[in-house]
């Protein structure tokens, strides 16, 4: 099976780590993966896109296209792609009306598939007629390790303890502001630092969160962010406002805690975590994740899964 990947190509890194890791994933179950960039900003930097993307596939043959993001998918309609799968992420739950409405014809019309990540996505998009496949994360990379040697190869204070905003702070929908408010909040004699993650190669975020006390998120939304499973899968304290499928990951993994967007609530619940940290040191998350099928090898299965159903559908 030959599959083309479609996706922002607009990052710093060129392709997002979401994007990659599932890549790698496909080609280690055996898929042959060619990926397709989209360079350009808005609409127009988009549409510039099209016929490159004509030219490439009817260079090459491709059983499935497959892409990520509304944009991304809308290339790959106006380019005649087929059979085309696509997969919205997390900013797609924010769609405007004209935007929502195009997905909902387009995935009738012209998508052979459509994947959102959660369940808090089907229902804000407003289509059922969907699969629910949250990203995975790769259990051999994130796992738990030890976290006095992670200090110090991050050159942290190794006498303090450490809260890590697992989140780029220049990114306005991951809402730094809440974190930075409840954390002045605690008192400055408990010797505690907030790190944040910006920047910062995706193979190095173990380090950061093995190194840390409690991983924090306090997005304004989420599709099913990684960060959050890969916290779980190193088995590191957790607290997280109530987006994406952020409650269904964690469950009633102990040691990790919802909050409420209010700083007096993210106070409390991140001493609950410290607490948890000094008391119990790691989490069960791993188990849990491993539990929900949520590492990359059970998840590509998924996505593949699809492919065979779409192009059975495509022969009969």
């Amino acid at each position: 099976m030959k599959v083309l990947l479609v996706y922002s190509g607009n990052s710093k890194t060129g392709i997002s780590p979401i994007i990659k890791s599932q890549g790698e994933s496909l080609r280690d179950a055996g898929v042959d993966v060619d990926y397709f960039p989209i360079v350009g900003k808005g609409l127009n930097g988009y549409l510039k896109n099209v016929l490159p993307l004509i030219r490439c596939i009817k260079k090459n043959t491709y059983n499935i296209v497959h892409a990520h993001y509304s944009l991304s998918a809308l290339v790959a309609t106006l380019a005649g792609c087929k059979p085309l799968v696509v997969s919205l992420m997390g900013s797609d739950i924010r769609l405007g009306f004209f935007s929502k409405y195009a997905v909902k014809v387009s995935s009738r019309l012209f998508w052979a598939d459509l994947i959102v990540k959660s369940q808090n996505m089907m229902d804000k998009i407003g289509i059922e007629k969907c699969k629910i496949i949250p990203n995975g994360v790769n259990i051999s990379l994130f796992k738990s390790g030890d976290r006095t040697a992670a200090i110090e190869t991050l050159g942290w204070n190794g006498r303090k303890r450490h809260i890590l905003f697992s989140a780029d702070p220049s990114r306005p929908e991951k809402n730094v502001q809440l974190i930075e408010k409840a954390f002045s909040l605690l008192d400055s004699a408990e010797r505690i630092e907030l790190h944040t993650l910006g920047n910062i190669p995706h193979q190095d975020i173990q380090k950061y969160i093995n190194a840390s006390d409690v991983v924090v998120l306090t997005s304004l939304w989420e599709g099913s962010p990684n960060v959050v499973k890969e916290a779980m899968a190193c088995d590191r304290p957790i607290v997280s406002t109530d987006v994406g499928d952020v409650r269904w990951v964690i469950g009633g993994t102990h040691g990790c805690f919802i909050t409420f967007y209010d700083p007096d609530d993210v106070t409390a619940k991140l001493r609950m975590a410290l607490d948890f940290s000094t008391t119990h040191g790691r989490t069960q998350g791993r188990d849990r994740i491993i539990e929900l099928g949520l590492d990359s090898e059970t998840i590509v299965k998924r996505i593949i899964g699809i492919y065979e159903s779409v192009l059975k559908r495509k022969v009969l």
